[in-house]
């Protein structure tokens, strides 16, 4: 399964067949999908960890499903399941594992009971933006070792979204110390939640759709979701506050696709390719539409609802930058193939962050408004 084998024969019809449709176009302008051949059609289950038709996540989904079924000009017919509908949304890999469903979407440091290094997937804290995400992914290595954190499990994983850089949280109360942590109850997953814990604080795993109602109710004190174009949809503004950034625990959230192994070596190759590939399309669609999206969301919440935006005090972006070398200097040690995926990450990083402080950096800085 490497990369230059799915962009080879399926890369014509992604273009000329996919793209467009991945990105948003009108109905108007997209080809009649033809009607399914008397060729077999083959039909799979996607089950994912977000409510049904979410935007940006949920949709993420449903315009994955969406593009196999045309790519594939019927042949391959996934069918969206949001969280709940077939499984609880915590048991989407282990319904993906079993058969339950052929693919899943969802995010790796969802996983973590399963492998401790499925988290450097998903977010590392002070870590990767998606764009270098993606370049550690598909050009540094990261892709292969992500194929391998997973393979005992029956699953293949694909890189299928990202939210791009994160708001910190949604806070009941200011954060003006690093005290202020000291016993917060935060629903905060992955890496993110165990620097919170060094902290002092409180890391709850609240499933995404129960986070409105245990913030409103006050079973936890704070939380991080997305963004602006996800926290507005789901009425956060209601149950806290203060809305603060930057997103320290999660700079570049990769979603992911889970195929089941079985179901994808039953598929001829062509279909196989199908699969990869529309994952490669919808990975780019999301972060452009979160990119496109988060301001005028954001806008409206400080406008229409008088949310306080804030920015994390610089001493508590320090300390929790501290704690999070230690956290993930911690996981490497445990076992070695986390150990070979930290190395691979943290190599990567430090070639990535020297082009980008002459790059990306450096054009930002003197950009301006």
């Amino acid at each position: 399964m490497k990369r230059r084998d799915f962009l080879g024969t399926a890369g014509g019809a992604l273009l000329v067949g996919g793209a467009l449709s991945g990105c948003q176009q009108p109905e108007t302008d997209l080809p009649a999908v033809p009607a399914p051949t008397a060729q077999k059609v083959i039909h799979w289950k996607l089950v994912t960890t977000w409510p049904k038709n979410f935007p940006g996540l949920g949709t993420g989904a449903n315009n994955l499903a969406r593009l196999i079924n045309e790519m594939s000009g019927g042949r391959l017919q996934v069918k969206v399941y949001g969280a709940g509908e077939l499984v609880p949304p915590m048991e989407v890999f282990g319904a993906v594992t079993q058969g339950t469903a052929e693919m899943g979407h969802g995010a790796a440091y969802y996983w973590k009971g399963k492998s401790e290094a499925a988290q450097f997937f998903a977010a590392v804290p002070f870590g990767l933006t998606a764009q270098e995400m993606n370049a550690w992914l598909l050009y540094g290595g990261g892709m292969e070792l992500w194929r391998e954190v997973y393979e005992p499990f029956g699953v293949i994983p694909v890189a299928a979204g990202n939210s791009g850089v994160q708001m910190a949280g949604w806070f009941k109360h200011e954060i003006n110390s690093v005290e202020d942590l000291r016993g917060l109850k935060m629903r905060i997953p992955g890496l993110g939640g165990e620097v919170l814990s060094r902290a002092g604080g409180v890391p709850v795993g609240t499933p995404p759709v129960e986070i409105f109602t245990s913030l409103q109710r006050g079973a936890i004190d704070a939380t991080e979701w997305v963004g602006p174009y996800n926290d507005l949809a789901f009425g956060l503004y209601k149950a806290a506050q203060y809305y603060y950034y930057p997103g320290w625990h999660e700079p570049g959230t990769t979603l992911e696709a889970l195929v089941n192994r079985a179901a994808f070596d039953a598929l001829p190759a062509d279909l196989q390719h199908i699969v990869i590939n529309a994952c490669h399309v919808v990975n780019g669609d999301m972060l452009a539409e979160y990119t496109a999206r988060n301001n005028a969301a954001l806008k409206t919440l400080v406008e229409e609802h008088g949310v306080d935006v804030r920015r994390l005090p610089d001493e508590v972006l320090e300390r929790l930058r501290e704690l999070s070398h230690e956290v993930v200097s911690e996981i490497a040690a445990k076992d070695p193939l986390s150990g070979r995926v930290y190395d691979s990450f943290t190599q990567f990083s430090e070639q990535v962050i020297a082009w980008n402080d002459i790059s990306e950096r450096a054009y930002l800085n003197v950009r301006g408004g």
